[in-house]
């Protein structure tokens, strides 16, 4: 049995601070690249994870196992570039060596990342990760400071945010109460951190790609998800328009329904178009319609009926809103205005269940018929 002892360097500290070129396959070959290692930086925690790679060849040959030491890492300017270079660096070894399992030494969570691209291609027995000890004094401490500022990742994330925060500081104190200065910044920072943590900008570095494609694709969806900004736009302002002509003095409760009474339409058919253009994509595609993408719009216009619904019960009952009259004959009270709209959501809701549900069984005896035909 052959065991690849793999040391895994995603950054690339091995090959820039020594000039060779990866993969370096052989224990020979590690040992002394160990040495040129420790020579070229002393304090670099690469030293210890070649060690380690070593110590692992060793105890797995004590055990008569195969053991080939090698050690891979990054290449290019970008993330996916250095991926992509260790993982032909992979593939190179595996038509060499022919491993039948691997073992991965690392010494960062930068590199563990790559344990995937590994498990990928070859079986994983263990993931070895090393961790330097050092005193706990001031001087280490230091140290640790230094590799810390030495990393652009963790630069970016934590000391940009921290440092804006710091020079904004002085100037909301000036401005405004130290209560009001201390929630906005803590507000800002708080921002930042689900900018960075909910992966925000990752998103919006990918949207432009995505609406190139999508745009490309002719997708009706591009079209409709404008459309439905802009309604939704109007909604937010009709709403808002419609709390500014509230008289002074109200309860938070009285404008939030004034709010929510005027601004559901649009939102609601803003919310309807936006489906409708997903729905029209899944029709032009040739997998067909799935049965979400039918029972939503329904499902929106549903749940637009219950809240205008509600919210005008509750300014019905305040003499904000007048009763709801039919045919200048039938007068509804708001209790029976509140259960209209109720029970027209559940019956729109109902009917987009029934059209899905029927589409669907449609779906599968057309699939049922066709392979009955194909096995005929």
């Amino acid at each position: 049995m052959t065991t690849l002892v793999l040391c895994v360097d995603r950054a690339d500290d091995i090959g820039r601070k020594t000039g060779l070129t990866m993969p370096v396959v052989g224990w020979e070959a590690v040992q002394s690249l160990v040495t040129e290692v420790g020579l070229a930086d002393p304090e670099d925690s690469s030293v210890n994870c070649l060690l380690e790679t070593l110590r692992v060849a060793r105890d797995l040959r004590d055990e008569d196992d195969d053991a080939v030491v090698a050690v891979v890492a990054g290449g290019g300017d970008s993330i996916v570039g250095a991926d992509r270079s260790i993982a032909a660096q992979l593939d190179r070894l595996i038509e060499e060596h022919e491993p039948d399992s691997a073992v991965i030494v690392i010494d960062s969570v930068q590199d563990e990342r790559l344990v995937p691209v590994v498990e990928s291609r070859l079986h994983v027995d263990a993931v070895d990760r090393v961790v330097v000890r050092q005193a706990h004094d001031l001087e280490s401490t230091y140290y640790l400071l230094k590799q810390f500022l030495a990393d652009e990742e963790l630069r970016t994330t934590l000391l940009v945010p921290t440092g804006i925060g710091l020079l904004l500081l002085p100037i909301l104190l000036s401005q405004f109460s130290p209560t009001i200065a201390l929630a906005g910044l803590a507000s800002l920072l708080g921002a930042v951190l689900l900018y960075k943590g909910l992966a925000i900008d990752e998103l919006l570095a990918d949207l432009p790609d995505q609406v190139r494609a999508a745009m490309y694709s002719g997708q009706v969806s591009v079209v409709t998800y404008v459309v439905a900004a802009g309604l939704s736009l109007v909604g937010v302002f009709l709403g808002a328009l419609a709390v500014s002509n509230s008289p002074v003095g109200e309860t938070a409760l009285l404008p939030a329904m004034q709010f929510t009474y005027s601004a559901v339409p649009w939102l609601a058919l803003a919310a309807l178009t936006a489906s409708t253009g997903r729905l029209l994509d899944e029709l032009i595609s040739a997998g067909g319609v799935r049965a979400p993408y039918l029972n939503l719009p329904f499902g929106v216009v549903a749940l637009g009926l219950v809240l205008r619904g509600f919210s005008g019960y509750f300014l019905e009952r305040e003499g904000v809103l007048p009763n709801l009259v039919f045919f200048d004959r039938l007068v509804l009270t708001a209790t029976q205005r509140l259960a209209l709209f109720i029970v027209v959501g559940i019956v729109v809701s109902l009917v987009g269940v029934r059209v899905a549900v029927t589409v669907t069984d449609e779906r599968l005896d057309d699939a049922v018929e066709t392979g009955g035909q194909e096995d005929a």
